[in-house]
This record gives structure tokens, sequence and C-alpha cells, in this order.
């Protein structure tokens, strides 16, 4: 599945881009980064010592995708939940430091911000620090996150809801934030988990990966008929407009139109890294989808923007600039 882009085209999409806002709902994340080198076993029990050089944060999660959507060139509006602790503020200062509002974020002093410290020795990663609650947000957070947006869908193009299974995307929330959106004629995409999987009902589009797809059916793929199954199943049990599942290096597959399935291939030319790639994705899909692009197009832009930040080492957002740069230069 190729559109037939034309540079005239490609322009007007990377001019519509401009200025359209999008909140995204879910599990708000902080990266914290320790950088340095072994050069002796710890005396104390069988461990390398770590001297580190550089450490920094960054945006992971639901809050990364808010920052694709800042580097596309539109307007963020991240709502989710952080705690009242050390790294809340390191979260605050980052969206303060981009330019990204935190009206949105709600402080819960019963939950740790979500944070995944990682420890990187030279080119190795030696360890992976995760500090995080899964239990679902109380009524009292659903209920201020809920009118927060409800107060902010009428300037709003679209929504993302962002589920990483940290408990800000509670069966309720998720059934009251469609509603809303749906009632203001938004645009809604859905990067899911496994659980409430299946609660992302009447949304514009599904997109699930080829693993979570298995583990929510339970079952495992053997060829492409059960990929094409299962796709068609999902649009009839979620009423979803269209549903696309990401198949890694094989691409993506989108359902819709009749429930006949389109192949997009991938266009990573060298993969460093896929993390944040699923983020990369669900945000161009939207921006370019609220922008006026049909939804053949929006997903060969998402695709294309996907494999770009596979050749980047990192959780690197996309820039518009260059994703339409690059988008003509295959022309």
């Amino acid at each position: 599945m190729n559109p037939k882009f034309t540079k005239k085209r490609l322009n007007e999409l990377k001019a519509a881009f401009s200025g359209k806002r999008v909140a995204v709902v879910g599990d708000m994340m902080l990266d914290c980064y320790y950088w340095g080198k072994v050069k002796r076993i710890s005396p104390e029990a069988p461990v390398p010592v770590v001297e580190v050089d550089d450490e920094f944060f960054r945006f992971g999660g639901a809050a990364n995708v808010a920052l694709n959507i800042l580097k596309l060139g539109g307007i963020p509006v991240p709502i989710g939940v952080i705690g009242e602790d050390n790294d809340s503020r390191f979260f605050k200062k980052l969206l303060n430091e981009s330019g990204i509002t935190d009206e949105g974020i709600i402080c819960d002093s019963a939950r740790p911000t979500t944070t995944k410290t990682r420890v990187i020795a030279g080119s190795q990663h030696v360890v992976r620090i995760d500090k995080e609650s899964k239990e679902d947000i109380h009524s009292e957070t659903e209920n201020k996150l809920l009118q927060y947006f409800e107060s902010k869908a009428d300037e709003l193009d679209a929504l993302i809801l962002e589920d990483y299974n940290k408990g800000v995307l509670t069966k309720t929330v998720i059934k009251e934030l469609i509603e809303i959106a749906n009632r203001k004629g938004l645009v809604i995409t859905v990067d899911p988990k496994f659980h409430n999987f299946f609660e992302y009902k009447n949304v514009t589009v599904f997109k699930p990966n080829k693993k979570e797809t298995e583990e929510a059916f339970g079952v495992k793929f053997s060829g492409s008929g059960d990929l094409d199954f299962y796709g068609n199943k999902l649009m009839d049990e979620l009423k979803s407009r269209y549903v696309m599942i990401t198949l890694g290096e094989a691409g993506m597959a989108l359902f819709g139109d009749n429930s006949s399935k389109k192949q997009v291939p991938t266009k990573a030319r060298k993969v460093a890294d896929v993390s944040g790639a699923g983020d990369t994705v669900i945000s161009t899909l939207t921006m370019a989808l609220v922008s006026g692009a049909d939804i053949t197009e929006a997903a060969y832009l998402a695709n294309f923007a996907g494999g770009l930040v596979c050749g980047e080492v990192g959780i690197v957002p996309i820039e518009s600039e260059v994703l339409f740069r690059e988008v003509m230069e295959e022309l």
C-alpha cells in the first residue's frame, strides 16, 4: 500500500499539521538514565560498579507521545497522574522546558510518579529499575481527569488514549472519554495494552501490536490468515472505524473500508533501537488524520515515521521537518 503522494500534497499536509490540538490521556512516565563506565567489580557482591559520567531525564509513556505531537507541529494537552515526589518535580521541569502545559497533570500523593531508571555502562544496559503503581486510580482522581478533559474538549482536534496498564485508563475513564470525544466529533486513536483491551469501543483507530493482539485473544498467529481473521474480529467487537496492527519489521496491517486488509511494509532503513517507535506511530497517525489525510496516507506517514526513529538510539521523537523531507526524497 503506497499512496500516490505529490510534493504539493505533502506540503499541504505538513502545513496542516501546524497548531493541531491533541489531548494525550494515559500513563505519564519519567525515564531516567545513568551513563558511565565499569572498571571494577564490587567487593560487597559480584556485581559491576558503574562510575557515572552523566545523568539525564526524558519523557516516557504517554508523555513521550505528547512530546512527539509537539515535535510534529501540534499542541499537546497531556492528561494523566503523577505522584508528589522528587521524580514529579523532574517531570514537571521537563514539561516546562518543552513548553508543554501541565494543567492536565494530576498529582496524587498516594501514588509514585512512574519512573524507569536505566543504568548503562558503555553500550551495555546493566539494569533497569522501575518505580510504579499498577493499581487503578481512585474515583476522585478519575473525576478530576474527566472534568479537565471535558473542559478542554471544545478546543481539541483529537484524543489519543495511551495505555501502559499503570492504572490511569480505568474502564470508567475509557468509556467516559470516548463518549465525550465522540460527542465533540474528535478523532480518537488508541494504543492499548493487555488489560481493558476490549474496552476501547467506537474509536477511530485501534492500534495494537501483533503480540498484544495474540495475548488478548489467547492465540499465536500461524500465518496471514490468522492475522486477517483476528483483525476483522477486532473491527466487529470494538466497532472501530479502523484497526491497525503493527507487525515490527513486517510493517503494519490496516483493516477497515469494507473489511479489506491493506499491508504497509516497514520503512526502517536500519534498526538501532525500537524504543518509542510505537509512540511515534500513534502520534504521526493522529496528526495526519486531523490534518485531512485519508487513512492510507496517514498509515503510510505513521509507518515511515516509526521506521525513521528505529534508526536512532534511545527514545527520540520525530520532527515534522525531518519526516516530510524524508518522505519527499522517496518520491
